[in-house]
C-alpha cells in the first residue's frame, strides 16, 4: 500500500483516541487495514498494562451522578499514575462515560460494571486501551450505588472526592440533598446515626474516655459517667444525623432536615476519596 494519508490517521485517532503517531504506526504496520490497526493499538495497551501492573495508580478522579428521576445514584473512581493525567480533559471525559454507563445500566457491583459494553468493547477492555493511549496504568477501582425516594450527589472541586445520600421522601428541594451530600464530604461521618456505630468503635471510645479521665485524676466513681459523656460527644461529631450542620452551626443535620419536613431523614450515604 502507498503512503498513509493524514485523513486515515485522523479517522483512526477518532475511532480509538490514540495519539497521531501511534495511529500512523498502526496503519503503516497493517497496510491501512483499520480493523487490524485497532487490534495493534489494543495490543499495545495490553503490553503497557502488563508492564505497569505493579505501578501505584493513586491519582485519578472520583465522580458521582444521579438519574433524571433522582431515585438512583452512582459513584465511581478511575485511577491513573499522575495528577497531570487526572486533570486531562480526555481522561475526565473517559471517566464520565463510565459513570453514565453505570447510571444507565445499574450494575450490581464493580465486576459487573467492568463487563458492560462501552463503544463496542467491555469497560475492562476500554481501560486497557486507555492505558496504551495514555502510557500510564489506568484502573476502575471503585463503584457504588444508592436507590431510594430521592438521591443527591456531590463532587468536590478537585474531583478527588464524591458522595451520595439517599432521602426517605421524594419531591424535596434538591438543595437540601446537595447540602447533606456536601456535609458527608466535609465531615466524613463514620455512620448515619448512633445505632449504626460498630460496637468495636464504641468499646474503643469508652476505653479511651476512661483512660483520659483516670489520667486527669477524676474520681473513680465518676469514670464511667465521664466516659459515657465523651462517647456522646463522639456521636455528635461523627454520626451524620447528629453532626452540626456545616452551613449553620445553630442546628444539627437532623434539625435541618426536619425544618424542611418533619419526617424527612437520610436513609444512607456513600463517600469515596482518592486523598
Amino acid at each position: 500500500m502507498g503512503k498513509i494519508s493524514a485523513q486515515e490517521v485522523n479517522k483512526l485517532r477518532k475511532m480509538t483516541g490514540a495519539g497521531m503517531m501511534d495511529c500512523k504506526k498502526a496503519l503503516t504496520k497493517t497496510d491501512g487495514n483499520f480493523d487490524e490497526a485497532i487490534k495493534v493499538i489494543r495490543e499495545k495497551g495490553q503490553a503497557i498494562a502488563n508492564k505497569r501492573s505493579d505501578r501505584e495508580a493513586t491519582e485519578g478522579v472520583t465522580l458521582s451522578e444521579v438519574s433524571s428521576d433522582s431515585k438512583f445514584g452512582v459513584i465511581i473512581a478511575v485511577n491513573c499514575e499522575t495528577d497531570f493525567v487526572a486533570k486531562n480533559e480526555s481522561f475526565i471525559n473517559f471517566a464520565k462515560s463510565i459513570l453514565d454507563l453505570a447510571l444507565e445500566n445499574k450494575p450490581a457491583d464493580l465486576d459487573a460494571l467492568k463487563n458492560l459494553k462501552l463503544n463496542g468493547k467491555t469497560v475492562a477492555e476500554n481501560i486497557i486501551e486507555q492505558t496504551g493511549i495514555i502510557g500510564e496504568k489506568v484502573d476502575l477501582s471503585h463503584y457504588d450505588q444508592l436507590s431510594d425516594f430521592q438521591i443527591a450527589a456531590y463532587i468536590h472541586s478537585d474531583k478527588k472526592l464524591a458522595t451520595l445520600v439517599s432521602l426517605n421522601k421524594g419531591g424535596i428541594d434538591e438543595q437540601i440533598g446537595k447540602d447533606v451530600a456536601m456535609q458527608v464530604a466535609a465531615m466524613n461521618p463514620v455512620s448515619l446515626d448512633k445505632s449504626d456505630v460498630p460496637q468495636s468503635i464504641i468499646d474503643t471510645e469508652l476505653e479511651i474516655g476512661k483512660k483520659q479521665a483516670l489520667a486527669e485524676g477524676k474520681p473513680e466513681n465518676l469514670i464511667e459517667k465521664i466516659a459515657m459523656g465523651k462517647l456522646g460527644k463522639y456521636y455528635k461529631e461523627n454520626t451524620l444525623i447528629n453532626q452540626i450542620f456545616i452551613k449553620d452551626n445553630k442546628m444539627t443535620i437532623k434539625q435541618y432536615l426536619q425544618n424542611a419536613d418533619k419526617d424527612l431523614t437520610v436513609t444512607a450515604f456513600k463517600r469515596f476519596s482518592l486523598k
